[in-house]
């Protein structure tokens, strides 16, 4: 039995499929990695984007709901940047433009938000930042109150 063992031993070194499996470790387990960070940024990418979505979803309507044009814009502003870090996206890597067009009854009130998101601490895709953006137009409301058109 024990002389058995020692034959296939023998024979096993002789065969030269000593390393094979460490090889192909080597080969495989980059490329695993790579998808899955790859899946992990795509995940963050995606929760950024909802997050952009929204808070210029919450500037426009914020905008179009306003008395007047300028409480509107910085009212948007506000409504933009608490959307936005309600959702965790960082202040300083966010832009918010508001764009009240003449502020007309049934006029357009819109809002560009960008987000630059960094994948620094993504280990294999750490030189990347990806720059996530959304556009919202809403309708100025057309039944606002005389009031509010007056001034």
């Amino acid at each position: 039995m024990v002389r058995r063992w020692r034959q296939r031993w023998h024979l096993r070194r002789l065969s030269g499929e000593s390393g094979q499996a460490m090889v192909e470790a080597a080969i495989a387990v980059p490329v695993l990695l790579l998808l899955v960070f790859g899946v992990v940024a795509i995940g963050r990418i995606t929760d950024a984007k909802v997050a952009v979505q929204a808070a210029a979803r919450e500037a426009s309507r914020t905008l179009a709901v306003a008395p007047s044009e300028e409480r509107g814009t910085t009212d948007a502003m506000e409504a933009g940047h608490a959307a936005a870090v309600g959702y965790g996206l960082a202040e300083e890597r966010l832009t918010i433009d508001v764009h009240a067009n003449g502020f007309v009854r049934g006029g357009d009130a819109s809002a560009d938000v960008s987000y630059s998101l960094p994948l620094s601490d993504l280990p294999l895709l750490s030189f990347f930042e990806v720059e996530v953006s959304s556009s919202h137009t809403e309708q100025v409301e057309l039944y606002r109150s005389r009031e509010a058109v007056a001034r």
